[in-house]
């Protein structure tokens, strides 16, 4: 029997609203009570006092603005122009799980509305070249009538396996961008497609949720933390058209904004060196720069997430590299009257001034001035982050009973703690080594299965059999010596190749080099 496929959706309710504002005045208070019990002199305390005022108004303006995000309704008139549309899934693969894959692939042909075409590409996987489920998914495309291609071609990286299915699609009008590891909950397509009724959006964002967020309590945690930041920080930025990343997992562009950008966009380097990673923020800053970019919040796909602590971090690690060089980027190519450009420096400004509290607190005062905070401070981060959690219960899913998701967000503790010492550590020493631009993850083979027990590579892959492009690979070393522990070993980064035929014009900085193409009149 056919197992029932993965649903969620969203649930607005003001109750959420109610509880994230009373939280949040709570946590202003406790602040207000832990700077009166501290023995801080007069200046001190005024300027703690000013610093936390700041805090919270920024707090509550987000906290309005993320819950008037609504999803995108389409109306009788623009659901027929959007069912014109021919829409072209790329799916990259990479020494992919084969349960995960094939589950994937399944709730593409689940869907309510179907894809018009799906490409799949193995970017020459080492572990597997999937026989039985390139097999098995050709032959059920086929009988679903939806188009699809299969190519193993040489490792080259996710952009150039994406940038075969954009050849493969010319015909596409909307492109949707999956990761192999990507099942979608039956409505999402047709959901990621309703915004695109407006002219002025090009880019789309779904919301990500964990598949296996039952594993273990680090799986619990990583699913609280990235569902909450979802809800919280890009549904505010949604709201004004200007959210900054998208979901790897799931994600819909305007053909144009990477058919026209796609030479640039498989030739990116910084400092001279090709970057492999932080493909969704460079699509995002596309889009950006031709209109805006949204969220919808009833776009829904569930993705893998880290069962181990080395896999989190060097999944975050390149985040926080790849985050460092688009922010560069952003500073650079953002129009200053735009509003993408002040909430980025915004978000920047915002990460500086809660770093430096934490310091002034635990470092300054009590080496400096023999002054240890006061207790009533740790209740501050918690009471906030349990404020913003609040959004991870609107999300209610198919396969899990709300009391279990009650557990999850009690653990919210946990999750402030592990984002204010690892995280914060890790996005510090990521911006620091932002040169360094590999991948860092699944070289080895699959770092997740549905069974339980990761895949493992069975060396360099062979040529595909039956004719066609042999398989090869270059392996870069990855620096690890400057984190110990983390870093078992060394990681070789994928291949780089660059984009046959002519290179558009060139913007170049004295240490990075963005291809932007020019945008069309509107």
């Amino acid at each position: 029997m056919t197992p029932r496929p993965l649903a969620a959706h969203p649930h607005h309710s003001g109750t959420v609203l109610a509880g994230a504002i009373a939280l949040t005045a709570a946590a202003a208070w406790a602040a207000q009570h832990a700077i009166a019990a501290t023995h801080f002199g007069d200046a001190t305390r005024g300027r703690l006092g000013a610093v936390w005022a700041v805090t919270f108004v920024l707090l509550m303006a987000q906290t309005v603005m993320y819950h008037f995000d609504r999803p995108h309704r389409a109306t009788p008139r623009s659901a027929r122009r959007l069912a014109d549309l021919h829409v072209a899934v790329l799916v990259p693969v990479y020494n992919e799980d084969d349960g995960y894959l094939r589950l994937g692939l399944r709730s593409l042909l689940e869907q309510t509305r179907l894809p018009d075409s799906v490409h799949v590409v193995d970017d020459g996987s080492t572990s597997t070249e999937y026989p039985e489920v390139r097999a098995w998914w050709l032959e059920a495309a086929r009988q679903a009538g939806v188009h699809t291609t299969w190519r193993r071609v040489a490792n080259g990286g996710k952009r150039h396996a994406q940038g075969h299915g954009v050849r493969a699609s010319p015909q596409a009008d909307v492109y949707v961008t999956l990761d192999s590891d990507s099942c979608l909950a039956p409505n999402a397509i047709a959901e990621i497609l309703i915004p695109f009724r407006r002219r002025s959006v090009q880019s789309v964002a779904g919301i990500v949720l964990a598949t296996n967020h039952r594993a273990n309590l680090l799986a619990r945690i990583t699913d609280l933390w990235l569902l909450t930041g979802q809800l919280v920080d890009r549904s505010a930025l949604s709201t004004v058209g200007a959210v900054l990343v998208n979901s790897g997992p799931l994600a819909a562009y305007r053909a144009g904004v990477i058919r026209d950008n796609l030479d640039a966009y498989l030739s990116e380097t910084f400092r001279g060196r090709p970057v492999t990673m932080s493909d969704d923020s460079l699509l995002t800053l596309y889009a950006l720069l031709r209109g805006k970019t949204v969220q919808q919040p009833t776009a829904v796909v569930f993705s893998a997430m880290p069962e181990k602590f080395g896999h989190l971090c060097r999944m975050y690690l390149r985040w926080m590299r790849g985050s460092t060089i688009r922010s560069l980027w952003r500073m650079r190519y953002l129009p200053l009257d735009g509003v993408a450009y002040w909430i980025h420096l915004l978000r920047w400004f915002q990460v500086a001034l809660s770093t430096s509290i934490l310091v002034w607190l635990l470092v300054v005062e009590p080496l400096k001035y023999d002054n240890a905070p006061d207790s009533s401070f740790l209740l501050i981060p918690f009471l906030i982050g349990w404020a913003q959690g609040l959004r991870y219960l609107s999300i209610i899913r198919s396969d899990e009973r709300i009391r279990s998701r009650i557990v999850t967000w009690m653990l919210m503790p946990l999750a402030v703690v592990f984002a204010w010492t690892v995280l914060r550590f890790m996005r510090w020493y990521g911006a620091a080594t932002c040169a360094n631009t590999g991948w860092g993850t699944r070289q080895g083979g699959a770092e997740v299965s549905l069974g339980g027990q990761p895949a493992t590579a069975t060396g360099d892959a062979p040529s595909v059999q039956g004719g066609g492009e042999p398989i090869g690979r270059v392996d870069v070393p990855f620096d690890t010596g400057a984190f110990p522990g983390v870093f078992p070993g060394q990681f070789p980064s994928p291949a780089y190749r660059h984009p046959p035929g002519p290179q558009p014009e060139s913007l170049v900085e004295t240490t990075l080099e963005l291809r932007v193409h020019p945008v069309p009149a509107r």
